[in-house]
């Protein structure tokens, strides 16, 4: 697999951290695979899910949100909800210079799912499909609303205050070599600050009020043991977004779902899907 590493260059002059892969060996290109990362994390966690598709005849962009990863930044911060977009605005611009009449699809995970969801809602870009696994629409847990309260007033007075609480290894995925990697991930942290949380759980509670407006072919996967994110607002918003989404739900894998045990099994869900929308073109 190939590996290009440049700079993406969003319309208020910031910059991230981007990556694209290609297969070794030259080949058409069925379609680009534009990756958004969840919380805490960076592109490079992807490397193997862009080798997947790499193998498959994809070509693979993706890049790090702002606060995280090699994009420049206090950790676990975004000024505002619309940064967290316009690094996708960028991401797809690139994609279409060097593909040119591709057909594109958004993949986000976690945060990165609350993200895309919102893009696609907010933005209405012209992509062929999107394929979203363990969103941040709602949390899989409910923090105390005194703590929420207390998060409003220091996004007010002191929106870069962080707090700092890793995720937990096991919660993510049933893999102990995919655990012990992300503890020993030197790019990964648990930073986040009251204007990155507060941005992202309102922008999740939008996407589901909005659901019903979906108007693109959606793969909606979630981990039905999954103590991150919310399976139940996953399948809210796929309810409310009707036949344009297809809703799967993998009973006994956890939150990432592209480093599970199972995860050869997750690929082909989503190769298959893939080649059906473009088929169906």
């Amino acid at each position: 697999m190939k590996e290009r590493i440049f700079e993406l260059r969003c319309k208020d002059g910031s910059r991230r951290y981007a990556a694209e892969w290609e297969a070794e060996e030259s080949r058409d290109v069925h379609a680009v695979i534009a990756l958004v990362h969840g919380m805490g994390e960076h592109i490079g966690r992807y490397r193997h899910v862009a080798e997947m598709f790499t193998h498959a005849g994809y070509a693979v962009f993706g890049f790090d949100q702002v606060g995280h990863g090699q994009t420049a930044g206090k950790r676990g911060h975004t000024k505002s909800y619309p940064a967290l977009m316009d690094g996708i605005d960028a991401m797809l611009a690139e994609a279409a210079a060097r593909f040119p009449g591709t057909p594109v699809f958004l993949y986000g995970h976690s945060m990165g799912g609350n993200v895309t969801l919102n893009y696609v809602l907010r933005r209405k870009p012209d992509v062929a499909g999107v394929i979203v696994t363990g969103p941040w629409l709602r949390l899989a847990f409910n923090p105390p609303p005194l703590q929420l309260i207390i998060a409003r007033v220091v996004n007010r007075l002191f929106p870069a205050y962080t707090n700092d609480r890793p995720m937990v290894g096991d919660h993510l995925t049933s893999d102990p070599e995919m655990v012990k990697r992300y503890q020993e991930d030197p790019l990964g942290h648990g930073a986040i600050t009251a204007r990155f949380f507060l941005s992202v759980q309102g922008a999740g509670l939008w996407a589901i009020k909005h659901a019903p407006e979906w108007r693109v072919p959606l793969l909606l996967m979630h981990g039905g043991t999954d103590k991150v994110t919310s399976i139940l607002a996953s399948r809210q918003f796929a309810d409310a977004a009707g036949s344009r989404c297809t809703f799967m739900e993998w009973p006994s894998l956890k939150h990432e779902l592209h480093n599970e045990l199972d995860r050869e099994e997750v690929f082909d869900v989503m190769r298959d899907w893939l080649k059906e929308q473009l088929e169906d073109a």
